[in-house]
């Protein structure tokens, strides 16, 4: 079997041929490709991460400048290169253009790599390029959705049903694709929920009042169950509670306080606002949600800190280091504590 398109070995047909393999491509070619897909779609993904949020459609209006509304041309709108040839500022106004529109682009690129060496993994190169396709393609959704994710809920403490229920769904789906039985998806996503829903939400919040974690969190946890199934699940959480942790008191020694993000805090004078107008819809949002209220700052088990951006490298973590860290967790049993 030939490694590469350009040496002999197979059909002259073979790029036209529904009957190519993993093993008749060069590394190099696959490389550049899914780099560069990672890149394509990690400039679409600032557009989910801006406009998700806000309710707004992520295929309407096109690319448009976000301080005075002007259409972005297409040579202006090419992941990376343009931000540096801009240098940071908008064409038509001059604005500046914030350093994460490159960094998630960057990220895709780094993802799209990152994915298809895990498909190279677990993939025998006799595999048909349709099924590599598809398995890349769902892992890649994946990972662009839990990346999107992390961004938003950093930024607004929210995350998007349409990502967590949607990667759920999209898990369990292709759970015999990637060669996964799917009674372990269905069981890894109910025990995943299951897991941060009683003792996080029901029990803890009739002992403290409030929820220990937001129903974004288990329906992430859901969301690693059904992709990884009960042990992955277990992880992520165990990860993201350790990195989380680790994190706020990161925060609150550097700074001496852990602040919610100020789209939360704007969210909620505004409902403040409306509710003082006397809108009876934002007056129950206030009551009912837990940003409602406000946060102590300085008190590490009483401030709000997104907790989703941890359990999602916690995801990340499982889906490219899994062989490493069962490796690391073996050897620590074999070797004592």
């Amino acid at each position: 079997m030939s490694s590469s398109l350009f040496e002999g070995g197979r059909n002259p047909s073979l790029l036209g041929s529904t009957s190519i393999v993993l093993g008749d491509l060069p590394i190099w070619f696959l490389r550049t490709l899914a780099v560069l897909f990672g890149l394509l779609w990690g400039s679409f993904l600032n557009v989910v991460i801006y406009r998700l949020p806000r309710e707004m459609s992520v295929a309407n209006p096109p690319s448009s400048c976000g301080s005075c509304g002007a259409r972005i041309k297409p040579y202006d709108n090419v992941p990376v290169l343009s931000w540096l040839l801009l240098r940071g500022r908008a064409r038509c106004c001059k604005a500046r253009i914030s350093p994460r529109y490159p960094l998630v682009e960057l990220i895709g690129a780094g993802l799209g790599w990152a994915t298809l060496e895990l498909v190279l993994q677990t993939l025998p190169p006799e595999t048909l390029l349709i099924r590599v396709a598809a398995v890349f393609l769902a892992y890649f959704a994946l990972g662009l959705g839990l990346v999107g994710a992390a961004f938003i809920d950093a930024e607004h403490m929210y995350l998007p049903d349409s990502i967590t229920l949607g990667g759920a769904l999209l898990g369990l789906a292709t759970a015999t694709l990637r060669g996964m039985a799917l009674v372990d998806s269905l069981v890894g996503a109910g025990v995943g929920f299951v897991g941060v829903w009683l003792p996080f939400i029901v029990i803890y919040s009739r002992i403290r009042g409030r929820h220990g974690m937001g129903l974004g969190d288990a329906k992430l946890t859901m969301l690693a169950g059904a992709w990884f199934g009960m042990g992955g699940a277990a992880f992520v959480l165990f990860a993201g509670a350790i990195q989380g942790t680790l994190g706020a008191i990161v925060i609150l020694l550097a700074t001496g306080k852990i602040e919610e993000p100020e789209a939360v805090r704007a969210d909620r004078a505004e409902l403040r606002r409306l509710a003082a107008e006397g809108d009876a819809e934002a007056t129950k949002i206030l009551a009912e949600d837990p940003l409602g209220e406000e946060a102590p700052a300085h008190a590490l088990g009483q401030a709000r800190l997104p907790f989703g951006p941890f359990l999602i490298i916690g995801c990340l973590e499982w889906l490219f280091a899994k062989e490493w860290i069962l490796a690391v967790y073996r050897g620590t049993l074999r070797g004592g504590f």
